[in-house]
């Protein structure tokens, strides 16, 4: 059985690193990680390369699929049937082949660029490289391994498992500052906005749409609606506006689509950060299983529960 991904800081960057034990020897291995005819097979972007450090590399996507910059790559290391090593847009993959018995164990590792933004989409990146290693093992097996239906379980999981779902509290002059960012994949803005909006047209001054409010944090007038990246409105604490709660979408050419949220307390409200904590998280899963055709009903109240939880033991 496949061991999932790690998640680790090297060398005070983000790190994914993954192990498979490959019933073929090194030499085969090297081939169909480092020739480009053979990587065609499982590699997920056609590679145009020469093998030795320092050479330029490119990478194509299949079909309609465009990536800015992901194009742009250069060899760093050539060690057969050992090391193979390349810079791929602003990460570092790295594939190494370690003798086991009569056949090897491969560590690849995926050192992640970008800052914060790049290790948003370790979730999806950990489920896309666990698909393409099962498809590698396959090519190297001579089977055939089926092709992923389901992609939001294991993004899903990952994205659990790495923390990568969870937000913060950040102190201002006058309260606090709740933040979520979510990766969102390759969701165009458009669809994404739509789906916050439930096909309204939000205005100011008027009621902001049903899916970018939930029962926790209640709702008040819309200050800022610009489609389709950004809808802000009021929150209300019995009745009277207490702060402002913000849903951005941002495209990145580089990295992505993502949501940021953030949520406006006041000093005077500290004890209701944990329940609002949990509330966004929640909301932010269902909204993440909805951008890919999971509605999920009713809302999961025992899950909430043990969220605020959590977030009221890391306030404490």
């Amino acid at each position: 059985m496949n061991k999932d991904a790690t998640l680790q800081t090297i060398n005070g960057e983000p790190t994914l690193r993954f192990e498979r034990r490959l019933a073929h020897p090194p030499a085969k291995v090297w081939r169909a990680v480092s020739d480009p005819a053979e990587m065609a097979h499982w590699f997920p972007a056609a590679v145009e390369a020469e093998l030795r450090p320092g050479a330029p590399m490119r990478f194509v996507f299949p079909g309609d699929l465009e990536v800015e910059g992901a194009s742009d790559g250069e060899v760093l290391e050539v060690d057969p049937p050992k090391v193979f090593m390349f810079r791929w847009n602003d990460d570092v993959l790295r594939f190494e082949l370690l003798p086991d018995g009569d056949g090897c164990l491969l560590v690849f590792t995926q050192t992640i660029g970008g800052g914060r933004t790049g290790l948003l989409g370790a979730g999806r990146t950990a489920a896309g490289w666990d698909t393409c290693l099962a498809e590698l093992a396959g090519r190297l097996d001579g089977t055939t391994v089926p092709a992923r239906t389901d992609w939001l379980g294991p993004m899903e999981h990952y994205i659990e498992k790495f923390g990568l779902a969870e937000g913060t509290v950040r102190e201002t002059g006058d309260g606090h500052e709740l933040t979520f960012a979510r990766d969102l994949v390759w969701k165009p803005a458009d669809e994404v906005w739509r789906l916050l909006v439930g096909g309204t047209e939000p205005s100011i001054g008027g009621e902001p749409p049903t899916p970018a409010t939930n029962g926790y944090v209640r709702p008040g007038k819309v200050t800022k609606a610009d489609a389709p990246r950004l809808l802000e409105y009021e929150w209300l604490h019995e009745g009277t506006p207490a702060g402002t709660v913000r849903w951005e979408i941002v495209s990145d050419p580089r990295l992505g689509v993502r949501v940021e949220l953030t949520q406006t307390l006041p000093r005077r409200l500290a004890a209701l950060r944990a329940t609002a904590l949990a509330a966004w998280h929640v909301h932010l899963e269902l909204f993440f299983a909805a951008t890919h055709g999971d509605q999920r009903c009713p809302w999961p109240a025992d899950r909430t529960d043990q969220l605020t939880r959590k977030y009221e033991t890391q306030l404490t």
